[in-house]
């Protein structure tokens, strides 16, 4: 019977560092310039789920994505007031 993890690419750690880096990126994204950091987020986690940090490295893609989102409504909100 064949190994059900086989095909499945082994988890390194430089995807894990990605995929933590995707994270701070995230938050930092709501804070600080939120497209540039959403961006770079979203690719690192790709990057991250790609080497074979899944699910984990597609969440952090999302999450830099809504903080990307979330930042630029809050920086609205606040410079048009």
């Amino acid at each position: 019977m064949a190994d059900i993890h086989a095909t499945a690419r082994p988890r390194s750690s430089a995807a894990r560092i990605c995929t933590i880096i995707a994270f701070v990126f995230a938050a930092i994204a709501i804070f600080i310039l939120p497209p540039l950091f959403g961006l770079v987020g979203l690719v690192l986690g790709i990057v991250g789920a790609v080497l074979g940090d899944k699910p984990l490295g597609w969440y952090a893609a999302a999450a830099s994505v809504a903080g990307a989102v979330i930042g630029m409504i809050i920086s609205y909100v606040v410079l048009t007031n």
